[in-house]
């Protein structure tokens, strides 16, 4: 016999994936690394923001400034 070390008991968590699928694999024009919603909206934003200020900023390097 297996013997569990675990004496809490064991939560069954719904799966999740056929929805993500749904909402990834849905025709609204969004490219899909903005479907997830607002938190992907913000990285993307944040990140190009970043990659902007970088690449300015090597650039005035670059320049003598």
């Amino acid at each position: 016999s297996l013997r569990s070390f675990a004496t809490s008991t064991r939560h069954q968590m719904k799966n999740k994936v056929p929805e993500h699928q749904k909402l990834f694999q849905a025709d609204n024009g969004l490219p899909v690394h903005l479907k997830g919603g607002i938190m992907d909206g913000l990285l993307y934003r944040l990140t190009m923001a970043i990659t902007v200020f970088g690449r300015c900023r090597s650039r005035l390097r670059m320049s003598g400034f």
